[in-house]
């Protein structure tokens, strides 16, 4: 076998199927005498609910069902939606209140769900909807991260949620008593949309005491067991499926209680019903990211090396814990806290607000964006602090390769890393020694330019743990069970590439099954850049349990020694024999013998450890001062994401992450007034990255093999939005410094970039 794989640039076979309509989406796939399921949605932010009467609705012409909060009760379903808590730091668990399918007796943001129609039509459920009679008496809106008067939840009074601790917190006390420098400042991450491709949707039918949800989601093990708990349903009664999806980026992984209400009323009624998000019911109910702020301080020491971290941070949960959203500024955000500087003595304080909000959970990075983005933005403000250039400032605090494997503040061990040599390879390719030239042409244009970098490194998440199966079928094909989950990536075309590069199976007759809870017991779905990683060393797994098959079988065909059948990429070898039957000319041999044992091989495997991807981007842009204007002129990427199956799909996946973080870098920010109504409900007040927003992404890489798994790979799904704020913020700041801004966050709109140039100080 060969772990590696051959790092062969194979073009996505889904591709001919996603992009000539073929496609098979939830919307695609609903069953055709489906009734279509309608969401009443709250339209205030905090209000105590004084009437809701249905009446007039389940009357209405078309109408199959209307149900309330009272209505799931007395179905059973009384659990909220499921969440992951994180330990205070006086030891106590975080608020987690209960966070109900349809509201009970109070509403807490604008979009939240309280009634459920089901109809013939879409049109006639949405008709019905207006015939709800909705009594509320408004309650103050918490709209601040900062301990209100009016508490959302009892469970956390003022609406702190979390106050949580990481790190060493009298050695970084004492780093700083001792500093010779010591920077301070101040950085806000605003908070933005997931706005995937295809939006959020389900359906759902009853049929021999069973129900399947098909959604389109990033994973069907954790929906399925969420699923039975909260329809008292045993496991073995639900299966869930997910077909083709337009894009997760982490705001799909978790199960809505819009999927909840379909597989409801497809067992009250016994009739499938589906339900598909329109863009601003995405925009209300999807959960959101980001939002939050920092107080950072960093200690140096004669010699400028960092030897001091503190980070205050206040974040938004919204409304109610979503999934893993308390996870994601406090542990997630902690994997990476120092990056890759070298420094022990650091401390990470978060306090969660509740507001009244649509909860936020994971995006793109979930966590390690934002560690990456403060710590970039604040070494290259402690730079200009302290009179220095940013990239020397970096460079003589990198973690140097002697020192691997090396053990972080917050206990994660990076196992390689050659940070140095990226930082010389992207000061090449950006061609920064020429930089000044360009500023200087700019200059004499009226145009501020600015160069910004980023070094980042991101902790692959996810469980370490993955499955897999290969069966070769009747007709030819082989197939092979996954248990993670494609969202777009180019998952299908990857894991049959590896297969074939492990076993000499032509790639196209391999066929990867995935998203179905029936067909395959378990898996870790899409998520933390696991994918890849996870499922070949499952790959590795079953590849190695079939050669050890075959070479056995084949040993008792041919009358030899188990020791005199080997196996390599492209078949068995038999010692003294010149037959080297191939691994599909074995399986057929197999079934002609009548060993259907033989066709069919499962393993798990775990990673040993986990891997960290790793690298510098650079971006270029230019300030147009009299309109406030940011254009991205040019962006280079220089990745270490170790071996790589199919380097094509990489750069992919770099530059679509690259875009997701330049979006909300430049122009994405969701917007709400002091009553809790959100002002960027579609694509006319929401701004997205357009092609044209995008310079050429020049990417290259420069392999560390991982020592954490046998392939040697690093993940890279999220790797491009991980380094792209900050190296655009850094830019951005770069620009607007020479004209005295000192203070400057995301987004860099041109509303704001003129703003700031308008409301200048004289320079420090």
């Amino acid at each position: 076998m060969e772990k590696f794989g051959k790092s062969q640039s194979v073009t996505r076979v889904e591709d001919v199927r996603l992009v000539t309509g073929h496609g098979r989406y939830v919307d695609d796939i609903a069953p055709e005498n489906s009734l279509h399921l309608y969401v009443f949605r709250s339209s205030v932010a905090h209000a105590r609910i004084t009437g809701l009467d249905v009446t007039g609705a389940r009357e209405a012409e078309g109408v199959h069902l209307v149900a309330t909060a009272e209505d799931l009760a007395a179905a059973g379903i009384t659990e909220g939606l499921s969440c992951v808590t994180v330990e205070n730091r006086d030891g106590t668990t975080a608020a987690n209140p209960k966070h109900p399918v349809l509201a009970e007796e109070r509403v807490v943001w604008v979009g939240q769900p309280v009634a459920m129609i089901v109809a013939e039509t879409p049109e006639a459920a949405k008709d019905a909807a207006d015939l709800i009679e909705f009594d509320y008496d408004d309650l103050p809106a918490q709209m601040t991260l900062a301990k209100g008067d009016t508490d959302l939840h009892p469970e956390a009074p003022g609406n702190l949620a979390i106050d949580y601790l990481l790190g060493r917190e009298d050695e970084t006390k004492a780093a700083f008593d001792a500093a010779a420098h010591v920077v301070r400042t101040e950085v806000g991450d605003n908070r933005v949309m997931v706005a995937s491709l295809e939006p959020r949707g389900c359906y759902a039918e009853w049929s021999n005491d069973r129900i399947h949800l098909a959604v389109n989601g990033q994973g069907v093990w954790g929906s399925k067991r969420e699923l039975a708990r909260l329809m008292a349903l045993k496991e073995e009664q639900v299966r869930v499926t997910t077909p083709d999806v337009g894009g997760g980026f982490g705001m799909k992984s978790k199960l809505y209680p819009e999927y909840i209400m379909a597989a409801y009323a497809a067992r009250f009624l016994d009739r499938p019903v589906r339900w598909f998000a329109d863009r601003t019911e995405s925009m209300l109910s999807d959960n959101g990211a980001r939002d939050l702020t920092h107080e950072v301080a960093m200690a140096f020491d004669e010699d400028l090396r960092l030897t001091g971290y503190h980070v205050k941070t206040k974040c938004n949960l919204g409304a109610y814990n979503s999934n893993f959203g308390q996870l994601i500024q406090t542990y997630l955000f902690g994997r990476v806290l120092m990056g890759v500087y070298d420094c022990q003595n650091a401390l990470l304080e978060v306090e969660g607000y509740y507001t009244n909000t649509t909860p936020t959970d994971a995006y793109r990075g979930a966590g390690r964006p934002e560690a990456n983005y403060l710590l970039e933005r604040s070494m290259d403000y402690a730079a200009r602090a302290l009179g220095v250039d940013g990239w020397d400032l970096r460079r003589r605090n990198f973690i140097k390769p002697k020192d691997f494997p090396y053990k972080t503040v917050t206990d994660e061990l990076y196992d390689v890393g050659e940070f140095e040599r990226l930082l010389d390879r992207v000061a090449e390719t950006s061609d920064r020694q020429g930089f000044e030239a360009r500023r200087a042409e700019s200059a004499a244009r009226n145009k501020l330019r600015g160069m910004g970098l980023c070094y980042y490194i991101e902790s692959i998440l996810g469980e370490a743990s993955e499955g897999a199966k290969v069966e070769f079928m009747d007709d030819g094909r082989v197939n092979i069970y996954v248990g993670t989950q494609s969202n777009g990536q180019g998952h299908e075309t990857v894991h049959a590439q590896f297969l074939s590069d492990q076993t000499g199976i032509p790639q196209e007759m391999i066929s990867v099954v995935q998203g179905d809870s029936d067909l395959i017991a378990q898996g870790g779905g899409t998520g933390g850049s696991r994918s890849v990683t996870t499922q070949s060393n499952a790959t590795l797994a079953v590849v190695g349990d079939m050669v050890e098959a075959f070479s056995a079988f084949l040993a008792e065909r041919m009358n030899v020694g188990p020791d005199d059948v080997s196996f390599d990429e492209d078949g068995f070898r038999i010692k003294g024999s010149n037959a080297s039957p191939t691994m599909v000319d074995v399986a057929d041999m197999a079934r002609e013998a009548g060993r259907s044992d033989l066709l069919k091989h499962e393993a798990r495997a775990t990673l040993p450890g986990r891997s960290y991807p790793n690298g510098a981007h650079v971006a270029e842009v230019e300030v147009d001062p009299e309109t406030g204007e940011v254009k991205v002129l040019a962006y280079t990427v220089v990745d270490d994401f170790g071996n790589l199956i199919n380097p094509m799909l990489a750069e992919g996946q770099v530059h679509g992450g690259v875009a997701q973080g330049m979006g909300q870098a430049l122009i994405e920010h969701v917007a709400y007034d002091e009553d809790g109504q959100l002002l960027t409900a579609s694509f006319m007040d929401y701004a997205m990255p357009r092609a044209t927003d995008m310079p050429f992404v020049g990417f290259s890489t420069e392999p560390v093999p991982s020592t954490a798994n046998p392939m040697g790979m690093k993940g890279c799904g999220e790797a491009g939005t991980v380094g792209s704020m900050a190296a655009t913020a850094n830019a951005v700041m770069d620009a607007l410094w020479e004209r005295g801004v000192r203070r400057a966050d995301m987004p860099f709109t041109p509303r704001r970039v003129w703003e700031m140039l308008g409301d200048v100080r004289p320079a420090d």
